[in-house]
């Protein structure tokens, strides 16, 4: 099929993926209203057209948490991204170190720090999740460390899981789950092949390294489910500031209070996400939420912003509403499933030209640019904000 865009990177990736996979990437949580809505309220935010502006030349490079970077966007932490493709991290990681922008790895990476480090000459950015297990989380950091990572992206908007009724219909999870996926692999030989004979081991990485045994789907989410810690406070999150040297960025605000709270913690950034809708269905988009955050600690401290995102045109959107860069987690694992590295390099060689399109039309030559006054009223209907 012809890939122009990430929606044909997703309809590539459904027919490719055994559908467990499929849909535990493009799920969300509860009835996925939050998830449909974080595409939505992007699509709602009407861009000021400009012409004849002298725009010239258009600059979108971008410095992210004191990196340079091609464009203002990382690759986001997805859990299992190597089961999208043989050894899938490695491959994004190499993606996204040739087009210039930082990658992210998982905590629930296939591919553990050190294998995916040692594959690209750049530091790599490491996230981590609040557990119970406080031993893993000092082993995580410290080998991250050792590996020469410098970024570490806290999450802490998953003390406990969200309900994803898609995974316990497609097999992920539920009743049979296991032969359920076995038979989904027969009948998607293509994936079968490059991942499922290929692509071994198929354990969580950084977990099997720190429990010294192989660690399994099933395992992962035996084990996920006792380590999730809902107790914990930002007092609690003091020792990891006070071990990590580098830039430490939270991730999971959609409040104004919270972002303050990170500012007064000394993070380095912070991510305006609702965890892609995977979380509590309902809540703000995170183009929404965006703006009333961006009024309350713009200066203070960097900010990022995910879900949602499809396109160059969403990050101008973003930046608009007052992100400093995103980051962007289905649409590339949906081009990682297709076509392995070379579908990451060229989704972000798209965004790139979306975004350089859209600057000059609205007359925003580099990123500094680009603002409120980018974005229009749509109909009579405001600027999408909240407060």
């Amino acid at each position: 099929m012809i890939i122009s865009s990430a929606a044909d990177y997703r309809e590539a990736a459904r027919r490719k993926l055994p559908p467990f996979l499929f849909h535990y990437i493009d799920g969300g949580a509860y009835s996925e209203y939050t998830l449909r809505r974080n595409v939505e309220d992007l699509s709602l935010l009407a861009l000021r057209q400009r012409v004849l502006g002298h725009v010239g030349e258009v600059d979108i490079s971008a410095t992210l948490l004191g990196e340079k970077a091609s464009m203002p966007v990382a690759i986001a932490p997805v859990g299992l991204a190597g089961m999208c493709a043989r050894r899938g991290e490695v491959q994004a990681a190499r993606a996204a170190e040739k087009k210039g922008v930082p990658f992210t790895l998982s905590t629930v990476s296939v591919c553990p720090i050190e294998e995916v480090q040692g594959q690209v000459q750049k530091p790599i950015w490491f996230q981590l999740y609040v557990l119970k297990d406080r031993g893993f989380m000092r082993n995580a950091l410290e080998r991250a460390w050792a590996a020469g990572i410098r970024t570490l992206i806290f999450t802490v908007d998953m003390p406990v899981p969200g309900a994803r009724y898609r995974d316990a219909h497609s097999g992920m999870s539920g009743p049979n789950g296991p032969l359920r996926r076995v038979l989904q692999a027969m009948t998607h030989p293509a994936w079968a092949l490059d991942v499922g004979l290929l692509g071994k081991p198929h354990d969580l990485g950084n977990i099997s390294t720190y429990r010294g045994t192989p660690t399994n789907l099933a395992d992962y989410i035996g084990w996920l489910a006792t380590n999730f810690d809902p107790s914990i406070g930002w007092s609690d999150l003091q020792w990891i500031r006070d071990f990590w040297k580098g830039p430490m960025v939270i991730k999971g605000i959609l409040d104004p209070e919270d972002a303050r709270e990170a500012v007064r913690f000394g993070a380095d950034g912070l991510i305006v996400s609702n965890h892609g809708g995977r979380q509590l269905d309902g809540v703000l988009s995170s183009a929404r939420a965006l703006p009333a955050i961006a009024d309350a600690v713009k200066g203070d401290i960097s900010i990022l912003a995910d879900s949602g995102i499809r396109s160059g045109l969403d990050v101008v959107r973003m930046l608009a509403q007052g992100a400093d860069g995103v980051l962007i987690g289905r649409a590339y694992a949906y081009a990682l499933a297709t076509a392995g590295q070379a579908g990451v390099e060229n989704l972000l060689d798209i965004f790139a030209k979306e975004m350089k399109v859209a600057m000059t039309l609205t007359g925003a030559r580099n990123l500094s640019e680009i603002s409120a006054d980018s974005l229009v009223q749509e109909l009579g209907k405001p600027v999408l904000r909240e407060g």
